[in-house]
């Protein structure tokens, strides 16, 4: 089955300038992200630091698919975390 991006959810983590991670999840990511720049919007996390890049998105078929994905990855290691972005980058022929 694939998944209609006009309907999809997508869990994303953003690398924040602590060089902290920070996991989400939008409709919109790259809308979401714009939001953590400031304003009302922004995430408490965003609040003395900021957000720098997007380094992970991961589409999700509904929001209860990317709620449980979001829990997994918060989850995770910063050290799995790093390595869950690296095996995306590479599977999208970003330069890693």
């Amino acid at each position: 089955m694939s998944l209609d991006p006009s309907s999809a959810w997508y869990v994303y983590i953003i690398k924040a300038s602590d060089s902290s991670l920070y996991t989400g999840i939008s409709t919109d990511p790259q809308r979401r992200f714009n939001e953590h720049q400031g304003g009302a919007k922004q995430a408490k996390y965003f609040r003395g630091r900021a957000p720098i890049s997007i380094e992970y998105i991961e589409m999700c078929q509904c929001r209860r698919t990317a709620s449980q994905r979001e829990y997994a990855i918060k989850k995770l290691t910063k050290t799995q975390k790093l390595n869950l972005i690296k095996t995306y980058l590479l599977a999208h022929s970003v330069n890693v």
